[in-house]
This record gives C-alpha cells, sequence and structure tokens, in this order.
C-alpha cells in the first residue's frame, strides 16, 4: 500500500495466513499474559489483533508503550488459535517481528477502549479521543454515507448542487442571527445565514429551476436535545414551475429512500406519506410534531359535557373552556391508583386534575357514576369505548389544552407500552395558519414562515381575517422530530408587500431587509417551492441517539462552547481597533 503498511487492520483474512504484512495503527487495548503480550491494533477500518512472544527482545517494549500510542507493526499472518467470530479479522492474527513507534500517548484523559462514561465535558475537550470511540466513529461514518445518498438521489431527480454566500446581510427571520463586523465598512455588520432562503430563491428567479446544497445555516439558539447550538446541517432544496404536492414527491423520494436504507431492521412509513392539517394535529395529538409511533387520538369533549351530569366539567364547558378525551385500551381493570398519577400530574401542571371512566369486569369506575345509562352509551358511541377500556377526561383554556393533552397522549401511551419502538412514522403537517396572535401583545405575527403564498393569495389577505388564512407551508415529521420545513414561495412583490404590511412590517422595512428579492421579483420570477429535512436530526433518528451532539463531529456543548478549540474566546484590543469596536461588558 505504502511505506507505512501493507494492509489496513480491517482487512485481513484466513486467505492472508502466511503473508508476512506491515499494518500501522494506534495500539487500542494490551493483555499481557506472561509468556504472551497480545495487542489490538486499531485503525480507522477495524481492529487486528497482534502477538509477541515473551522471547522476543519487542517484548518490553510493547509493554512498555502506552495504549493509543501509533505505532507500526510488521510480521507474519497466522491462523488465531482462539478464532473471534465477533471480528472481521478473528480468524487470524499477527506475529510481530519488527515494531516501530510513530507516537507516544500520555496518559489519557479519557478511555477509548471500553464504556464511555466519562462526563460529556470532558469528552467534548478532547473530542480527538472521544471521536477514536468505535460508536462516535461509527455514527459520523454513517453521517457521511447519508449524505453522500442524498447527494446521488437529488442529482438523480434532476437537481444542482450549488453553494450559496455565508457572509451576507440581517434579516428578521424568527431566530437570533451570529454577527460578524466588517472592518472594511465600520459600523456595519455581516450575517451568518440562519438558512440560505432568499438565495435559494434567487436562484430560481435566475433560472437555474432545481437547486439543492448541503447547506450550514447559523442560529444563535438556545440547545436542546433535538437542536444543536449555533450551527446545522440541512438538506436545502428549492424547484421552479412546483406545487407543494411536486415537493412532497421529491422529499419522500429522498428521505423515504435514506430511511428505507439505513433503518437497520426497522419498519419504514411507505410514500405517500399521510398529511394532517395542522388544526386537526393539534387536537388529535396537542403537537405539531406529533409522534404516530403512539396509537392514541385526543378527541374533543367540549360538546359532550355541555350538559353531562358531572357539575365541574359541565361548568367548563359553559365557561368557554375545551374539555378533551383520550381513550385508553384495555385500561378499565387498572387500579385507582394509575388514574390518580394522571390526576395528580394535571394539578402538577396547574390544569386543575383529571377525571376518568373505566369500564371494568366489575362495572364502572370514576366519574361513571354521574353520568345516566343513556349518556353512558352516548360516551361509548362518541369516544369509541369499548368494554374493558377507559377514557381519560380533561379541560382547560383553549390555548393550553392542546398541548396539556398531547403530553398526556405521550406519558398514557407510554404507560400502557402502546409505542412501537421499532418503527419510523412519517408524516406532513399542511395547513399552518399564515399569522398567529402574540400571547403577550396581542399582535398579529407571522407564524411559520415569511416567505410563503397565503392559500387565495391576495384576495385571503385582503378579505379574511388574518388568523382565518392558511399558507403553504408543510413541515415533515418522524416520530415526533421536526424533520422538515418548507413552503410554496410567495413570488409576487404585491402580495409579499401586503403579507409583511398585515404582519406589522411596512414596505420599506421589506425593501431594506428582503432588497435584492423583492427586487429581484419585480423582473419576472417563477412560481417556486421548496423545502430543507435537517441532516443532524435525521442521523440521530436512524442511529437512535437522545442527544444531537454524538452524530455531529465537532459540536459545541450545552452553553455553545468550544471546549476542544476554546471558542468564544477574548480577542486583542488591536483586533477591535481595526474593526470599529469598543467593548461595554457590564458585570452581572
Amino acid at each position: 500500500m505504502n511505506k507505512y503498511r501493507t494492509h489496513t487492520c480491517g482487512e485481513l483474512r484466513s486467505a492472508d495466513i502466511g503473508k508476512t504484512v506491515k499494518l500501522a495503527g494506534w495500539i487500542h487495548r494490551k493483555r499481557n499474559l506472561g509468556n504472551l503480550c497480545f495487542v489490538d491494533l486499531r485503525d480507522h477500518y477495524g481492529i487486528t489483533q497482534c502477538v509477541f512472544d515473551s522471547s522476543s527482545d519487542l517484548f518490553d517494549l510493547v509493554e512498555n508503550t502506552r495504549v493509543e500510542s501509533v505505532v507500526e507493526f510488521e510480521g507474519e499472518v497466522i491462523a488465531r488459535e482462539s478464532v473471534n467470530k465477533n471480528m472481521p479479522t478473528g480468524d487470524i492474527e499477527i506475529k510481530v517481528a519488527t515494531m516501530k513507534i510513530h507516537s507516544e500517548a500520555d496518559v489519557l484523559p479519557i478511555q477509548v477502549a471500553g464504556v464511555a462514561d466519562e462526563p460529556e465535558e470532558l469528552r467534548l475537550k478532547y473530542r480527538f479521543l472521544d471521536l477514536r470511540r468505535e460508536k462516535i466513529h461509527s455514527n459520523i461514518m454513517l453521517r457521511s454515507k447519508v449524505i453522500a445518498r442524498m447527494r446521488q438521489l437529488m442529482q438523480e431527480q434532476g437537481f444542482t448542487e450549488y453553494q450559496t454566500p455565508i457572509l451576507t446581510a440581517s434579516s428578521p427571520e424568527g431566530a437570533r442571527d451570529f454577527l460578524v463586523p466588517s472592518r472594511i465598512n465600520p459600523g456595519k455588520f455581516y450575517a451568518l445565514p440562519q438558512a440560505p432562503q432568499q438565495f435559494k430563491q434567487l436562484l430560481m428567479v435566475s433560472g437555474f429551476d432545481r437547486y439543492f446544497q448541503i447547506a450550514p445555516c447559523f442560529r444563535d439558539e438556545d440547545p436542546r436535545a433535538d437542536r444543536s447550538p449555533g450551527e446545522f446541517y440541512q438538506l436545502d432544496m428549492e424547484m421552479s414551475f412546483a406545487t407543494q404536492e411536486d415537493v412532497f414527491n421529491v422529499i419522500e423520494h429522498t428521505m423515504g429512500s435514506i430511511f428505507n436504507e439505513f433503518a437497520n431492521g426497522k419498519t419504514v412509513d411507505q410514500a405517500p406519506f399521510v398529511h394532517i392539517p395542522f388544526r386537526e394535529a393539534m387536537l388529535k395529538y396537542g403537537s405539531d410534531k406529533p409522534d404516530l409511533r403512539n396509537p392514541l387520538v385526543i378527541q374533543d369533549a367540549t360538546a359532550f359535557f355541555s350538559n353531562s351530569g358531572f357539575g365541574v366539567y359541565d361548568t367548563k364547558a359553559q365557561n368557554g373552556e375545551q374539555l378533551r378525551a383520550i381513550v385508553a385500551p384495555s385500561a378499565g381493570d387498572k387500579p385507582r391508583s394509575f388514574f390518580d398519577k394522571f390526576d395528580a400530574y394535571a394539578k402538577e401542571e396547574n390544569m386543575g386534575g383529571m377525571a376518568y371512566v373505566a369500564f371494568s369486569a366489575n362495572g364502572t369506575k370514576g366519574i361513571a357514576k354521574f353520568f345516566s345509562e343513556e349518556k353512558l352509551n352516548e360516551l361509548k358511541n362518541t369516544f369509541g369505548v369499548n368494554e374493558g377500556d377507559a377514557v381519560l377526561f380533561m379541560g382547560g383554556d383553549k390555548k393550553v389544552i392542546n398541548k396539556f393533552a398531547g403530553k398526556v397522549r405521550n406519558k398514557l401511551g407510554e404507560e400502557l407500552g402502546l409505542f412501537d419502538y421499532n418503527s419510523f412514522k412519517l408524516c406532513w403537517i399542511v395547513d399552518f395558519p399564515m399569522y398567529e396572535e402574540n400571547e403577550e401583545t396581542g399582535a398579529v405575527e407571522f407564524s411559520h414562515n415569511p416567505f410563503s403564498m397565503p392559500q387565495g393569495g391576495m384576495d385571503a389577505l385582503l378579505t379574511k381575517d388574518p388568523l382565518d388564512i392558511l399558507a403553504y407551508q408543510y413541515d415533515m415529521v418522524c416520530n415526533g422530530v421536526e424533520l422538515a420545513s418548507g413552503a410554496v414561495r410567495n413570488h409576487k412583490p404585491e402580495i409579499m408587500y401586503k403579507a409583511f404590511e398585515i404582519a406589522g412590517y411596512d414596505n420599506s422595512v421589506v425593501d431594506n431587509k428582503f432588497g435584492g428579492m423583492i427586487n429581484a421579483f419585480k423582473y419576472g420570477a417563477p412560481p417556486h417551492a421548496g423545502a430543507a429535512p435537517g441532516i443532524d436530526r435525521t442521523i440521530m433518528l436512524l442511529l437512535d441517539e437522545p442527544i444531537i451532539r454524538d452524530v455531529i463531529i465537532f459540536p459545541l456543548n450545552g452553553k455553545a462552547q468550544d471546549l476542544m478549540m476554546q471558542a468564544p474566546n477574548m480577542v486583542t484590543e488591536k483586533q477591535l481597533e481595526e474593526l470599529h469596536i469598543k467593548l461595554d461588558i457590564k458585570e452581572k
């Protein structure tokens, strides 16, 4: 192969017995049995067992060389006495004749071999060591394979990859920008792109038709388990002369293929994925990111309690509160403590408690005593309750009840063991409201994406209550995780000006913040639409990793810090002077 090695550490097999070979890599593990010393040598491709005899001059050398040192071994491939069927190279070993140390390792701050039980902060500080671990190394390799396959699938569908700028203008897109001061233009700032949104639309105006990019995006957001602070990557795509359904077809083929090919034995929903309108999702699942692995569905129980006989909930319904019901299959014989636990949970969440009716083998339980036989039959028919089932009820203000019911749905699904954890359940959430009301100020704001085309166009903006206007916006959701977001774009200047006016922005703001795009639209813009599946979240789902940092090669920690490179950090006074910046930091 070259002067350092003739083979990799994952390559040799029984057919190579008798060959003299040279391997190079890291000492993964050592086992001294007295007369023999076994060394597992590791490189990017795998592990090969190497053996040293105590009579060899190399015995003391290898014994005194620390694990994770980089070495080169030369020797004969021999049959292994104790075959290891769990290793691809488990039929052979190398009887080492010569050894060369290329780099001696210091005492390790974290262990590479064995179980990773160190604090995450230590793992991230020594990420280069953490990446040597089999699991993390394998995660990153899968990420590379998925991205390569994404590129291939997009190109097969006629898309071309383009690179859009990293230094751009700040725009009000929902999250905080990362700002970059300009030395040449004192007092002015670039922003790192939250997404290539405007540029990919400008490409459509420029006549490029079908664009995609493995795009870095930068948002100054607080971290979550499924969101990396600072930066993330997405499969960004846009297409001209396209409808919502055209985008669905492309994304379903691409992402459907990715999940089918990398699901590792899990079942995958096949295209076309189910479409769920936003308001239906909020009612039935209590979330616009429903986890469909849980079969439970929330139902509106407000009408049922208008005059049911159960005064507490009847009063709630009469006072304008919303009531919800969830049928718990085969839970009718659960002990009272099961239902008391949910009642206590509702009180912890400041929702006043929960009620239930259980149809057990020994009769009805819960608030069934408040209902007539006729009302109990109505309950069964209305909510689809069978003998042996139970139904849980909850009520509250319309602004909070759906989200709370969604939490109960997931909690109940887990308690009853209903989640199908061996599957990927995919769906599209469609018909998002164009606008929403700010709960604190009452102002009308964009709810999703300001560049979306309202359903009904200008006529809807002129004649409808803004909160009733729907947009051609959509999210793809997998197992309760928002995996992609997109929209049919608003490509008409007059509609864009009006849409922003409703959200409180006059024409000058649109011209200032989105001048490049709005001006381009005035010179002939095709109808266009797009979406952007998140790459980090896709890998996280495929690997069933609970923390997104374990699928990113060099992630920031929960405080948006790179502990390995010590970023962010202070800069010199000279650097600040060149940027015409003075710091005024108040101590907290």
